[in-house]
């Protein structure tokens, strides 16, 4: 379902959200710069490597096109991150990317984009990593397309590194007379058409609306990320609940 609509993914997720899907991405990736950042004036280390270390490995999962990954490299590598113990300023250094995807068909769009990151077809529940290669995992859009969200978190847990952080941007199941209106009566409406339109293929945004009602709630997941050991630093409401952005930390002391 997914290749057939890679090619026209990303305009649609812009038009849809009439852009605002960008924002989210930049707000997430800024407000993880600041917490990594805050750790570097602190002196505590996002990792093994040496004490302060600014080098970030990345993970994009269900990444997609790699649109995430592209957004928090030009972050993160922009300006300035903190200031070191000498009182000099440090950006980050971020190594290559790995966007991970079960669609073919999205990560062939990854190359077109010049990203420096490696295009992996992996499934999310069992990933071909050994335990502790990523600082920072990205999952954006796409943990309710996992057939099991506690499997994925799980599995993201394990390939973490300890301190480092899980960024989910998700649209999950609404709650408030807001969201269930927009979900069940407008997006029903609206948002297969416009799919139709635009990339021919109505059903791959039926999908989109319902596996979005059959979600877990925010408030849910986030019982559910702390049931796999992870720590909720902040949840983020955009616009209204439409989506929401879950920070989580694996603990320093996680073996």
């Amino acid at each position: 379902m997914f290749d057939g609509i890679a090619s026209r993914y990303d305009f649609l997720n812009h038009f849809l959200s009439c852009y605002q899907d960008v924002l989210w991405r930049r707000y997430c990736c800024k407000y993880l710069k600041k917490l990594i950042g805050a750790e570097l004036r602190d002196e505590t280390p996002l990792s093994e490597t040496p004490r302060g270390s600014n080098k970030v490995r990345l993970l994009d999962l269900c990444g997609g096109t790699g649109d995430f990954a592209h957004t928090f490299r030009k972050i993160f590598e922009g300006g300035c991150a903190c200031k070191g113990s000498s009182g000099t300023a440090r950006g980050f250094v971020v190594d290559p990317a790995v966007i991970g995807d079960f669609s073919y068909g999205m990560l062939a769009e990854v190359k077109p984009k010049k990203i420096n990151a490696h295009a992996v077809q992996l499934d999310a529940m069992k990933m071909p990593f050994a335990e502790r290669q990523f600082d920072v995992i990205l999952n954006g859009f796409g943990m309710r397309n996992v057939p099991d969200a506690k499997g994925a978190l799980l599995e993201s847990y394990r390939v973490l590194e300890a301190g480092g952080y899980l960024c989910v941007l998700e649209f999950f199941s609404p709650r408030n007379l807001f969201n269930k209106f927009f979900y069940k009566v407008l997006a029903p409406l609206f948002i297969p058409v416009m799919g139709a339109f635009f990339s021919g293929k109505r059903d791959a945004y039926e999908y989109l609306v319902n596996s979005i009602i059959r979600f877990l709630p925010v408030d849910e997941f986030c019982k559910l990320a702390e049931e796999c050991g992870f720590e909720v630093q902040k949840v983020k409401m955009f616009d209204g609940g439409i989506s929401f952005g879950v920070f989580l930390r694996k603990p320093e002391r996680a073996a």
